[in-house]
């Protein structure tokens, strides 16, 4: 088959930068990574307070095939990072079959990145009612006029649903549908990367070790 030339490799080809803003030494970084989870994101907060929460959430099909997006992240609870969706869309059919998966944050004003991976387990149904009231009355509507990630005919069969959905709800108590509610990612690792000039980057990873039932982070540096 004849490659397809792209005009963009030109622009992929000169885009270069070199990363000297920071530097990450095992030193400088807490002994607990979710407290050097906190340090970061406060400062990406003060750099981007609109997406400093956006994360990639990666998980896995049935046929082995990973499949990743983003997701907001809305709490640091119950072990682990939390967010919202709908429990029958296919990341939620995802987590059914593999619990596994890992997230992604990208600060680019930062020039870093924080890595986890460990297993997806359910927010308690309290919790996930909670956060539900305090959703707009459009966004409550939409969860329950969306079928996340099912086939629908065109945009304009989308809005009829939503609009029907508003209908049936104006001037009520719109209540959490059961497809819809929080899922926590319980971390077993952390990688923090910091960019270094001359793509020598910091790697800072902590792993989960468990001695006499108890557990500890231990704290590694890989190459970058």
């Amino acid at each position: 088959m004849k490659e397809k030339k792209f005009e963009i490799n030109r622009i992929l080809k000169e885009t270069r930068k070199d990363y000297v803003q920071h530097v990450l030494l095992e030193q400088d970084c807490c002994n607990d990574p979710f407290d050097q989870f906190e340090l970061w994101f406060k400062e990406a907060v003060e750099k981007d307070s609109m997406y400093a929460n956006a994360m990639t959430v990666s998980t896995v099909d049935e046929n082995g095939m990973p499949d990743s997006r983003i997701v907001l992240l809305r709490n640091l609870s119950y072990g682990g990072f939390t967010f919202y969706t709908n429990y029958e869309s296919s990341k939620g059919n995802q987590i059914k079959n593999n619990s596994k998966a890992s997230i992604l944050f990208f600060w680019k004003e930062l020039e870093r990145q924080v890595r986890m991976q460990g297993e997806i387990r359910f927010l308690p149904i309290g919790e996930s009612e909670l956060y539900f009231r305090s959703r707009p009355f459009e966004s409550k509507v939409g969860a329950w006029a969306s079928q996340q990630s099912s086939r629908i005919e065109n945009r304009a069969a989308l809005d009829e649903r939503y609009e029907e959905t508003l209908l049936k709800y104006k001037d009520k108590k719109v209540p959490r549908p059961n497809h819809w509610g929080g899922y926590v990612l319980v971390p077993v690792s952390f990688e923090f990367w910091q960019g270094r000039a001359s793509r020598l980057h910091d790697r800072i990873k902590y792993s989960l070790q468990e001695n006499n039932k108890t557990e500890h982070w231990k704290m590694v540096r890989l190459m970058p």
